[in-house]
């Protein structure tokens, strides 16, 4: 008797999803979380090393698709939650959820006081602070820009980011 391929496939599916597997030690299980989200065991640096991990967090997600209102790395990330997300996972620094909230936080900085980690705002929607990136440095940010756009390393000398700069904050590493 012939069995149709598609019965035999969910015929072994349910076999493999019934075996025993054994158990994972605690050095595998932190391999295994570290892997999951390897920078992680840096969140509780600070100073100068603090900055490089919140970069190294913000670099790790250059690709991750644009997504309004999105949160997960998973599913999207809007501008705003590519930035809460970021300062979280490497920091522990809880932010507001959306940019015009953030450009509430921290202090202002000038444009030739700017170094890496600072955040920077844009008008890109008709009002102050509709748009918000991480500075890293040499006229350059990442952030994530627009629906069918990734996230990206962008410069600000571009005329279309020139003309929209708005400011930037300087958020207080390891606060909250």
């Amino acid at each position: 008797m012939k069995l149709p391929l598609s019965l035999l496939a969910l015929i072994f599916a349910l076999f493999m999803s019934s075996a025993y597997a054994a158990p994972v030690s605690a050095d595998e299980a932190a391999l295994a979380a570290e892997q999951a989200d390897p920078i992680a065991r840096f969140a509780q640096s600070s100073g100068e090393e603090a900055v490089g991990d919140l970069l190294l967090q913000a670099m790790s997600l250059l690709g991750v698709a644009y997504r309004f209102g999105g949160n997960s790395p998973t599913s999207g990330l809007d501008c705003s939650g590519f930035i809460k997300y970021v300062f979280e996972k490497s920091l522990k620094v809880n932010l507001p959820r959306t940019s015009a909230e953030m450009a509430k936080v921290g202090r202002a900085i000038d444009r030739g006081d700017l170094v890496p980690g600072d955040l920077v705002f844009f008008d890109t929607r008709g009002f102050r602070n509709s748009h918000v990136g991480i500075y890293l440095g040499g006229n350059k940010f990442i952030h994530s820009p627009r629906t069918g756009k990734t996230i990206e390393v962008a410069n600000m000398g571009q005329s279309y980011w020139a003309g929209r700069y708005n400011g930037a904050r300087r958020v207080q590493r390891g606060a909250n």
